[in-house]
């Protein structure tokens, strides 16, 4: 479908690919699609426009000497509320799963969506994040933190397919279900 890893990834893929073709045996990759893919997608969070705007313009970091500007989006205007269901689920040790129907506006991220589920029930569903670069990572979720020597984090979901974005930046439809599942790498 024209994805390369994930869409995160995909600047830094074409870049890659495009800079380095003469040093690699010619195969056979739809560039056109790839692109299609990058131009399609939404960026938001800065490090992933930085990434990926090299490759539009047909550079790399190696050769970036010109400076892109982004074209700053207009706002929305409020819309309807939608329903979002959200689940978490632990299933490697002290089971536990729960569930609930919050209400957002549309076009809110799916941290928004966690932040109204744990104002609703804050023993069950609170949660932390931590900044980085690339925006917030959910660090633990009803006091389950993830830990790199353990290898677990929490690994978001939708209709049981892994989420390509961040908390910070995937934005829910109405009635879809996120899930929130505890797990290991």
């Amino acid at each position: 479908n024209g994805m390369i890893g994930n869409i995160y990834s995909m600047g830094l893929a074409l870049q890659a690919l495009e800079t380095s073709s003469e040093f690699y045996a010619p195969r056979q990759w739809d560039r056109a699609q790839a692109f299609s893919v990058v131009h399609a997608h939404d960026y938001q969070q800065p490090m992933a426009m930085a990434q990926v705007l090299p490759a539009l313009v047909g550079r790399s970091y190696l050769d970036a000497g010109a400076v892109c500007q982004v074209p700053s989006l207009p706002l929305s205007p409020p819309t309807a509320p939608i329903t979002v269901q959200f689940s978490i689920t632990n299933t490697l040790k002290n089971y536990f799963h729960y569930s609930t129907s919050v209400c957002v506006p549309r076009n809110s991220t799916l941290l928004q969506v966690m932040e109204v589920a744990a104002e609703e029930k804050p023993d069950i569903f609170g949660f932390k994040t931590k900044a980085t670069s690339w925006g917030p990572f959910v660090t633990s979720i009803h006091g389950l933190a993830g830990n790199e020597t353990q290898r677990t984090y929490w690994q978001f979901f939708s209709c049981w397919s892994p989420l390509q974005e961040g908390v910070g930046t995937y934005k829910p439809e109405d009635w879809e279900h996120v899930q929130a599942v505890f797990s290991t790498y």
